[in-house]
């Protein structure tokens, strides 16, 4: 819902909210530029002065007006020929006409009104409402990615279209915020929809009828500072009943001009005040430094427009179109989805297509929208979803648990799950069963037991769709094709092998980076910017299935970087293993947020085994000594398997890796790492006790028997892995 709140008002007024801000950005830069052209007043110069220096250079002045800036401009009659212009506080004499600058007063026009009189005000209004919706959302959304508001500035992950959106509005949210706020509240003046104040006092009963007094020997006018005027009228040559008008920025008053005697004076009242202050904050006249503030985040629209639009159509391309699909209050299927990186989506397609041929009407939507109330015309419910990480929900599911538990279960609909995922993992198709026992518990009926679809087996999928379609008394016939990701040719430029001598062939391939324009880089589909720990997929000749190796460079070395074992069998490996410098491969970048390192300055333990030392050596190269890094590492024989053996020995010289630790299962006392980890429990401790996070990477066997080890270290200190994963100080990453 947020989502939706936060995208329609961005998509529909982006063109008006980036006229809006693009105007309102130059006007911006006028009061600044007013206040540095504007002569200054001298320190401590009274009105009386001003006034006696004015009517030394003419004698017939009606009007001096001080302007929030400080630009004093006088109107006078000569001859009775009128006349204007800004002078010199100091002196009193002309320095510039007075005339406004036409540029400044058509943006003016055209950031109030688009030159459309009211009707243009009230779609400016509109914008600026738009405005105010996108910039409340935004923050909560932005909270949400950060985990939470006190997280406001933390670092953030992703595609550089969402990280540069996510920047953008962290910085201008305030301003976007207070922009919106009093363009409309001026609007509402403007069309009478606030209570106004009297803005001057009633005209006094009685004067003098005296004239002749001058502005020098007032009282009121000298003890009124120049810098406190905004405007002083001179009475009529002509009219013994007329009256100076005085108005500061503490009120407005008239003094007689035979006497000098202040008549009646009036303070303006709250909603003036508030008016006042709401124009300064929304032009920066009278705080020439805030404008410009101002402006520089208004400007971020445009741009906020931009990423906003190339998200949306991200998520439009992640997810597959679907002809003919209904709303979710005329479905008679719904289908939702949990996806990480959007295969699930293609096997969701095929299902909708599948059911809309054999006349059900379908509504396919993420699972992260779960919302029975909605679905008035269901009567069945199928979530297809794989799994993110150790059991956690995927993107598009995310929330779904929580909405799940909070919703009424429709007694006559019934609910089925298929999860996608990978057998060899511990967890294998976790959220998916976790969703399903959610779901039993609060009174769901199931339609088909739950079914697992083991590495996107179009062949399982198959036989769930019979089985789907037998419980339905339908004709399914699931024929699922995956798309093929978009793809780079990637070239080899180097490569270091291993392992031959202990049978288990190994070898650091390093590619070129190959070129990436911006485009591609705001997209998130280019090579422009990677990360060690991020995922890179390599299409082998002859699959459809690509298989993923973690980055152990990141774009600033300049080079695209893994570590490869060769598998008995493997089509990818053995691919790999064979490629020779000057030869390509078809390859695709997946970012990887949740295997990173924080940026805190706290000790980081890093543990892995075989090509898990990948990523674990990016993250040496990449954090350049910044902080405490030591690394516990597992390998056959040092002679034989020992990866980035001379990168280590060159990074302890130079201070980038703290500490470094190696077992070797077929040489010395032929240990594991885990058994390395036991025998360095007491440094482990102190570390931890430091506040040491911890990244694991390698085989799942090994995972486990870290996992066992570290279990058994953190005892004596009343911890265990399952508080440090809370915390967010332990992640794993398994193949």
């Amino acid at each position: 819902m947020m989502r939706r709140l936060h995208r329609w008002p961005g998509l529909l007024a982006a063109a008006f909210l980036i006229m809006l801000a693009v105007s309102g950005a130059i006007l911006s830069v006028f009061p600044a530029a007013e206040r540095i052209a504007s002569p200054a007043a001298v320190q401590g110069q009274t009105v009386a002065e001003l006034a006696a220096l004015v009517l030394d250079q003419h004698p017939g002045a009606e009007q001096i007006r001080r302007a929030p800036s400080g630009k004093i401009t006088v109107w006078w009659f000569d001859g009775g020929t009128p006349g204007a212009a800004v002078i010199d506080p100091a002196t009193g004499q002309d320095v510039a006409s007075a005339d406004k600058s036409v540029i400044r007063q058509w943006l003016t026009a055209f950031h109030r009104s688009l030159l459309l009189d009211d009707a243009g005000r009230m779609t400016m209004a509109a914008a600026a409402f738009a405005m105010l919706c996108l910039a409340l959302s935004g923050s909560l959304l932005v909270a949400r990615r950060v985990g939470g508001w006190r997280k406001w500035f933390s670092r953030l992950r992703g595609p550089l279209a969402g990280r540069l959106h996510t920047e953008l509005a962290r910085l201008a949210v305030v301003g976007l915020g207070i922009s919106a706020i009093t363009a409309l509240w001026m609007a509402a003046a403007t069309f009478d929809l606030l209570p106004v104040d009297e803005a001057n006092p009633a005209f006094p009963a009685t004067v003098s009828g005296q004239t002749g007094a001058m502005p020098s020997a007032i009282p009121a006018l000298q003890e009124t500072p120049v810098a406190d005027l905004r405007e002083l009228a001179f009475p009529a040559a002509d009219d013994a009943s007329d009256v100076y008008t005085l108005t500061t920025s503490q009120g407005t008053g008239y003094l007689d001009q035979g006497t000098g005697a202040l008549l009646v004076w009036a303070t303006p009242g709250p909603w003036a005040r508030a008016y006042e202050w709401v124009y300064l904050l929304h032009t920066g006249e009278g705080a020439a430094l805030w404008g410009l503030a101002l402006g520089l985040m208004v400007l971020a629209t445009p741009a906020l427009a931009i990423t906003g639009a190339i998200l949306w159509a991200q998520g439009r391309r992640g997810r597959p179109r679907l002809r003919g699909m209904v709303a979710a209050a005329r479905a008679e299927t719904v289908i939702l989805v949990g996806s990480e990186g959007g295969s699930t989506w293609g096997f969701a397609a095929t299902l909708a297509r599948a059911l809309q041929a054999a006349g059900q009407a379908v509504h396919m939507a993420p699972l992260s929208s779960f919302s029975p109330a909605d679905y008035s015309a269901a009567r069945r419910i199928l979530v297809l979803t794989a799994t993110w990480g150790d059991g956690a929900a995927p993107s598009s599911a995310r929330g779904g648990l929580e909405r799940l538990a909070a919703a009424r279960p429709l007694a006559d609909v019934p609910l089925a799950v298929l999860g996608f995922g990978d057998s060899s993992f511990p967890d294998f198709c976790g959220f998916a069963v976790a969703f399903e026992a959610a779901a039993r518990d609060r009174g769901w009926n199931l339609l088909l037991p739950g079914e697992r679809i083991d590495r996107q087996s179009p062949q399982e999928f198959a036989r769930w769709g019979r089985a789907l379609g037998q419980a339905l008394g339908l004709p399914l016939e699931l024929n699922h094709q995956p798309d093929t990701p978009p793809v780079t040719s990637l070239t080899l430029i180097s490569r270091r092998n291993y392992g031959e001598a202990v049978q288990a062939p190994a070898a650091i391939l390093r590619f070129a980076v190959p070129k990436s324009g911006l485009w591609r880089r705001l997209t998130g589909r280019g090579f422009g910017r990677f990360r060690a720990g991020d995922l890179l997929g390599i299409l082998p000749q002859g699959a459809a299935v690509p298989r993923l190796y973690s980055l152990a460079s990141c774009h600033r070395d300049g080079f695209v970087e893994i570590a490869v074992r060769k598998h008995p069998g493997g089509l990818c490996s053995g691919q790999l293993m064979a490629l020779q410098p000057g030869q390509s491969v078809q390859a695709f970048l997946r970012p990887n947020p949740a295997f990173q390192p924080d940026r805190g300055t706290t000790p980081l333990i890093l543990i892995g085994a075989g090509t898990g030392i990948g990523p674990l050596a990016g993250f040496i190269r990449a954090e350049g000594g910044r902080r405490p890094v030591h690394l516990w590492f597992g390998a056959r024989h040092p002679d034989a398997d020992l990866l980035f053996g001379e990168d280590l020995e060159r990074w302890s010289d130079e201070g980038r890796l703290t500490g470094l630790r190696t077992a070797f299962s077929r040489s010395g006392p032929r240990q594991h790492v885990q058994d390395a980890l036991r025998g360095d429990a007491l440094a482990l401790r102190a570390l931890i006790a430091r506040g040491a996070r911890i990244m694991v990477c390698g085989g799942r066997d090994m995972a486990r028997g870290v996992q066992g080890a570290l279990n058994e270290i953190l005892a004596p200190m009343d911890l265990t892995l399952v508080t440090l994963k809370s915390e967010g100080r332990y992640v794993e990453d398994t193949y």
